[in-house]
């Protein structure tokens, strides 16, 4: 099945806040006009995780549902996009949805520090971006999910310990601070926008509490996934004369949102443009059958792509015929990216 996804500029950018893949914004401009291809693979995948809410009531002999999903696949073939959809499509159902477009930010810039207590590295910065500030078009996981957080009460009322502010070290005489019976998500998700020294305590806090929500579905949802199996920026002087490279894992968010050995949805995107290295096989903390395989446009799909760029007059009429769509497909090696640079080129 192959089809077309449209929808308005205001409406994408009110159901994913958090900001838009690089490659759906530039299809968007090449193209003129907010549409992408709705591939089988999409549905095969959206389908996954509509059978793990609504399993069906009769068994089928259908491929096996995966709670937890790694989209791989090749440079371009639209992992980011997909992820974005599958986004757009839950919180359409009604899900409560943690999106996270740009992970490597989680691990590149900002200040960082060793937390002594637990021997990982504080991102006070990130944390705070990730609850509602801005970093280029990253925007926040509260403006989505208000209403939904403020109907989930907290059910982890242990104190938020607190920990290093941005520039500002610790507060004096106090080093956890108390959540109040009755509090909601949105009021712990509160707690860490408006004081920095309880930012990434709150982010860590807010996993352990979308893990116990039972009343409606949960997906955590991160795109660059690769990048938190990898080295940070971050260093960690041992002499003088030297620095360490902090793990990724031993960053205190990363650490406390990377695992997916759990029972809970979860999808992780591969980014191919911002790998740092070839990542092995199987990877820690990933069940072995979680790679859901992306592979390059099919011929009938690069045909629906070529005729949809035949209409919004990417292409000239007079030079569009089949075999030149077709050279454009295997000159392209069924890249979407590549063919989208190509077809105007038809002669």
């Amino acid at each position: 099945m192959i089809g077309l996804f449209m929808c308005s500029e205001e409406e994408l950018n009110e159901v994913l806040p958090e900001g838009l893949p690089t490659g759906m914004l530039e299809e968007f401009k090449e193209s003129m006009r907010h549409a992408l291809l709705v591939r089988q693979s999409f549905l095969d995948l959206r389908d996954n995780f509509r059978r793990i809410v609504d399993p069906p009531m009769l068994s089928s002999n259908g491929p096996k549902v995966r709670k937890q999903v790694v989209l791989d696949g090749p440079r371009s073939c639209g992992k980011s996009i997909m992820l974005a959809m599958l986004v757009h499509w839950a919180r359409d159902e009604g899900w409560l949805v943690f999106y996270v477009p740009r992970s490597r930010e989680w691990t590149h810039g900002g200040y960082f520090y060793k937390n002594p207590q637990t021997g990982l590295w504080d991102t006070p910065l990130q944390a705070e971006h990730v609850l509602k500030a801005r970093i280029l078009s990253y925007m926040d996981f509260l403006k989505y999910n208000e209403s939904r957080l403020r109907e989930l009460p907290c059910q982890i009322l242990d104190p938020i310990p607190l920990g290093e502010g941005a520039g500002i070290g610790y507060m004096k005489g106090v080093d956890s601070k108390e959540i109040p019976e009755g509090s909601t998500l949105y009021d712990l998700v509160q707690m860490g926008i408006q004081q920095t020294h309880a930012a990434v305590s709150a982010v860590v806090r807010l996993r352990k509490e979308l893990s116990l929500v039972k009343d409606i579905p949960v997906l955590i949802a991160i795109d660059q996934y690769n990048n938190w199996f990898t080295f940070s920026e971050y260093e960690e002087p041992v002499t003088i004369r030297s620095c360490r490279p902090v793990h990724s894992r031993e960053l205190t968010m990363v650490n406390a949102f990377r695992s997916m050995m759990h029972d809970e949805m979860m999808v992780g995107a591969f980014s191919h443009s911002t790998a740092v290295g070839k990542l092995r096989k199987d990877l820690p903390d990933v069940p072995v059958d979680a790679r859901f395989n992306l592979p390059r446009y099919n011929i009938d799909e690069a045909a629906a792509v070529c005729h949809y760029y035949l209409r919004q007059r990417l292409v000239s009429r007079e030079v569009f015929t089949e075999e030149n769509w077709k050279k454009v497909y295997y000159l392209s090696n069924a890249n979407g990216v590549e063919m989208r640079s190509l077809a105007p080129l038809m002669r």
